[in-house]
């Protein structure tokens, strides 16, 4: 006899084993319940939609994003102008001018971002979160490159943040 017939005689082969689990009243009501067909579920038909949606059709279901990421994109090109002819102060432009061109880049990149929350599984959570940090990134910088004032320069992080979570919930 080897180790697993002495381990089978002894969790159910054995007169106690066998009275236990298999010769119990109360073992025979328990067995009697389970495999009853009344508490098992009947089976229910799972219908599979095999139809391909298009992409336009996608997209047209959540249109506001594709418009607010032609506004957003608008936006970015008339202040890519705007501050590519822009004069900035004497000595302050080799500070200014990175700082206005990081803001307006963001701003392209996340505006062409938008135009794919259409097709995500959560749109209205990420396109909440591109446009609120777009803002509270690019904002701040274009103040600053504009004013040469940095008293909004604390908000620039918390956007940036938010684009890196914006970026995240399309994956979700």
């Amino acid at each position: 006899m080897g180790l697993n017939e002495y381990i089978n005689y002894a969790l159910f082969e054995n007169p106690v084993s066998k009275y236990v689990l298999f010769e119990n009243p109360v073992t025979k009501s328990v067995k009697t319940f389970i495999m009853d067909k009344s508490f098992i579920p009947p089976p229910q038909q799972v219908t599979v939609i095999t139809e391909k949606t298009p992409l336009w059709k996608l997209a047209k279901e959540n249109g506001s994003f594709i418009r607010l990421a032609s506004i957003m994109g608008a936006s970015a090109v008339a202040l890519g102008a705007y501050g590519a002819h822009k004069k900035y102060p004497e000595g302050k432009s080799d500070i200014l001018k990175p700082v206005f061109e990081t803001a307006n880049r963001m701003h392209f990149f996340h505006s062409l971002a938008l135009l794919g929350v259409p097709m995500c599984r959560n749109p209205a959570v990420a396109g909440s979160l591109f446009l609120v940090g777009t803002v509270l990134f690019s904002g701040p910088c274009y103040y600053y490159a504009f004013t040469g004032e940095n008293k909004l320069g604390k908000l620039a992080p918390v956007g940036g943040t938010i684009l890196i979570i914006a970026w995240l919930s399309l994956a979700l």
